[in-house]
């Protein structure tokens, strides 16, 4: 199947869209007063919701997938590649819905920078001392922090695949459930075709 034609491609191209129109809306979001921004901040906040769902949903199809790639025509690198675009989905929608939730501060300025700094834990070049400390401790700190970041995120995507697992393994009973009542209806017509 052509990626024009899988429901993957498509839907994953709907919800790129929605990430874009998030993001340019975000970076407005920045820009303006932060008194005059309720409604706004509340409607990016929704969209962060919608998208997360939608991804999330992206994710139960791909397990589905995982099961047995050859029925869906699909091989492993092909859905490492599709898990490797929701994740980054996840992450570049968390990382705006962090900053919509700091808010900003109380004297105009968009807390958003200050978001996106302790999401990618680089330093805040207004604050000497800060500079200072990674200037004398080098990259340890940062890579030993980092370091720290990544195994709480495995932790979080460990717990996420666990809670999938088993949305999938009920999703599949109830599958299983369907298929066979369809074959024994399917029996029951047969035998009704041959007496008639």
């Amino acid at each position: 199947m052509s990626s024009a034609q899988d429901p993957f491609y498509i839907v994953k191209e709907e919800i790129q869209e929605s990430i874009d129109k998030l993001q340019s809306n975000f970076h407005q979001w920045e820009v303006i007063p932060p008194d005059s921004g309720g409604q706004l901040t509340e409607d990016l906040i929704a969209t962060c919701d919608s998208i997360e769902w939608q991804v999330d949903e992206l994710d139960k199809a791909i397990a589905v997938a995982a099961r047995d790639p050859s029925w869906y025509g699909i091989d492993q690198p092909e859905l490492d590649r599709r898990r490797r675009w929701t994740s980054s989905a996840k992450y570049q929608v968390a990382t705006v819905k962090k900053a919509l939730v700091s808010g900003k501060d109380p004297n105009g300025t968009s807390n958003a920078s200050g978001a996106r700094r302790e999401l990618l834990r680089l330093p805040n070049l207004q604050q000497d001392d800060r500079i200072n400390q990674y200037a004398a401790h080098g990259n340890d700190d940062f890579i030993s922090s980092e370091s720290d970041r990544q195994l709480l995120l495995m932790k979080q995507q460990d717990e996420e695949l666990d809670e999938l697992s088993a949305s999938v393994d009920r999703i599949g009973g109830v599958g299983l459930t369907i298929h066979e009542e369809l074959l024994a209806q399917f029996s029951h017509l047969q035998r009704l075709s041959h007496r008639s």
